[in-house]
């Protein structure tokens, strides 16, 4: 199971947020590509990153700073946030991005999003972002009125592999991953599941490992910040 950091970026700094809340923001970093590098020679083996302020408005302020990353470190990157077109996906492999994760296109525009799938493959890992059992778009800020396991199943059959399912309400709150959510996901599709969102401790890590063959990752932000986890411990859970 990988550990995979986080690196949420708005206006070329290194941030987080609670419950996606973009008033309720920690700056920990004003050189996220210093961040990185730091990640990387931890040991991470992939690193992800979210643009924000794509997310929120569509529009990207971090072009340059994800571009630096990525001729900076040499681990893979994922990248979501804002990448609602096919252009918006060139890019970011341009920026040496190996995986683009796509989650409103997914709900907005699913014809596209299923082109994308079918064009670029197992590059593409769709986001899931749950509030109370609905997926939520836009960067968190609206809701919509599908199910968070009926869009799983539905982007299975289109052929993805791979989602990332984050619990909105966990989100930067520290307080546990969401087993409820995960299980349902697990028992009602075949997809490799990475989990977002309320990890603190070894003991919320160790929830996870009965679930390791379908739990490829799990995404830590806040708690690698605060030092609550550092990123060689968590990784030493699951060797």
């Amino acid at each position: 199971m990988l550990v995979i950091p986080a690196i949420d970026l708005r206006k070329g700094r290194c941030v987080r947020l609670y419950q996606g809340d973009p008033e309720k923001e920690t700056v920990y970093g004003d050189n996220p590509v210093e961040i990185a590098l730091q990640w990387e020679q931890l040991g991470a083996k992939i690193l992800h990153l979210v643009d924000l302020d794509g997310a929120f408005t569509g529009l990207s302020q971090n072009a340059k700073v994800i571009g630096s990353i990525g001729e900076k470190v040499r681990i893979p990157l994922q990248l979501g946030g804002g990448i609602r077109s096919r252009e918006a996906v060139e890019k970011a492999i341009s920026f040496g991005v190996s995986r683009i994760i796509i989650g409103t296109v997914v709900i907005e525009t699913p014809e596209l999003a299923s082109e994308l799938v079918r064009d670029f493959e197992e590059r593409i890992v769709v986001g899931i972002d749950a509030r109370d059992g609905k997926v939520a778009v836009k960067g968190w800020t609206e809701s919509s009125t599908v199910e968070t396991v009926e869009l799983a199943e539905r982007v299975e059959q289109w052929g993805v592999k791979e989602i990332i399912y984050t619990d909105i309400k966990k989100d930067g709150t520290m307080q546990g991953p969401s087993l409820d959510g995960l299980e349902e996901i697990i028992s009602r599709t075949s997809l490799q599941v990475i989990v977002s969102g309320g990890i603190s401790s070894k003991e919320d890590l160790i929830s996870l490992k009965p679930y390791g063959s379908r739990v490829k990752g799990v995404i830590i932000g806040k708690a690698l910040y605060t030092n609550q986890l550092t990123l060689p411990d968590a990784m030493a859970i699951f060797d």
